[in-house]
């Protein structure tokens, strides 16, 4: 546990953590989209505008196969940083963590079984509301179903999301329902003054405070469907929320609808929680009373610059990264120079292959 950093609701984390480190683990993939993500400048989850609706699919394929059938290569940004996919696909293989890809909205479908939940994808919030009231209500009671099945198979359901955009439309959502968030960003320079325009532009069309209705208004398809996941789950077993703002805005909706809180957990990378340009930390304090937990993988150290630049502000977290690596070290005992060596092996195998 010396790898970890524990915040929030200190001795429930410990608790958390013994309890569930001699157990079994299952990975939920949960894929989705908002249209918001198709604003020049929001996000570097591909390579172009064209490219990113194909992102959460190719994730789930790169998860399952170790490439992508939907793209010719991993998802990356422009310039070649690969998808924090990387790093969850080490973890879960290295600790032979099971996973399952479930389709929330994704805008294209992976090539692989997976659970379809026939969720539409979110629209662009800055020009129209994302989803309707009913569509809200489906993807919280088609999460519920889900979210109990799963959790019932295992002693901690790890809950990670693909959704291009989604810090966006976290940010919309948190303001919404009153919390003062600054939120991280897929690359070192978060475009904080477009996300603000957007948001507030979306803000303006609220007419009601029901929770449901602010998701239609500005949130996306993933924040109902894993907050339904959460919602059930969380009655029979431990759920850890894997990733960063998102995960916040899954919370703060989770919050109205209702959840275990003893048995729910955040984890994260130290990307996140150390990001000077967001406030995670108290944000999540703020929301509800349930501890948060980061990993730092040290891959400040490799020897690959594809590597580095997660520790230098790209990516921070996705693909439910920081929550995986902390499921594999809980069950393997690994720490993070074991982790850095497994990660580098899988960066070479995919870029000496390509």
């Amino acid at each position: 546990m010396e790898n970890f950093e524990l915040f929030g609701n200190v001795s429930q984390a410990q608790h958390f953590l013994e309890s569930v480190k001699s157990g079994r683990f299952l990975f939920s993939f949960v894929i989705s989209y908002t249209e918001t993500c198709e604003i020049p400048g929001i996000t570097f989850a591909g390579a172009n505008k064209d490219s990113i609706q194909f992102t959460p699919p190719a994730d789930a394929e790169y998860l399952h196969y170790g490439y992508c059938k939907t793209i010719d290569t991993i998802p990356m940004t422009p310039d070649g940083k690969p998808t924090p996919g990387l790093l969850t696909k080490t973890a879960l293989e290295s600790s032979s963590i099971s996973h399952l890809t479930i389709n929330a909205g994704s805008k294209i479908p992976p090539q692989l079984p997976f659970i379809e939940t026939d969720l539409s994808f979110g629209k662009n919030i800055l020009t129209q509301d994302a989803m309707s009231d009913s569509q809200v209500s489906r993807a919280v009671d088609y999460g519920r179903i889900v979210g109990r099945s799963m959790a019932s198979l295992t002693d901690c359901l790890v809950i990670g999301e693909s959704i291009p955009g989604g810090t966006t439309t976290a940010l919309a959502v948190l303001k919404a329902f009153g919390f003062n968030a600054k939120v991280s960003s897929s690359i070192p320079n978060n475009p904080i003054v477009l996300k603000n325009k957007i948001v507030n532009s979306a803000l303006e069309r609220i007419d009601s405070e029901h929770p449901y209705s602010i998701i239609a208004k500005v949130g996306d398809p993933m924040i109902p469907f894993v907050a339904g996941m959460l919602s059930s789950g969380s009655d029979v077993s431990k759920i850890m929320l894997a990733g960063g703002t998102q995960m916040a805005a899954v919370l703060a909706f989770a919050s109205k609808i209702g959840f275990n809180e003893k048995n729910t957990i955040i984890g994260t990378t130290s990307y996140i929680t150390n990001d000077e340009s967001a406030n995670f930390k108290n944000l999540i304090k703020e929301i509800v009373d349930i501890p948060a937990i980061s990993v730092n993988p040290n891959l400040e150290n490799s020897q690959y610059s594809g590597l580095k630049a997660f520790s230098e502000g790209f990516a921070k977290e996705g693909v439910g990264a920081g929550g995986s690596i902390i499921s594999s070290m809980l069950k393997t005992g690994n720490n993070t120079t074991k982790f850095l060596e497994l990660v580098e092996k899988e960066y070479h195998r995919l870029f000496t292959s390509l």
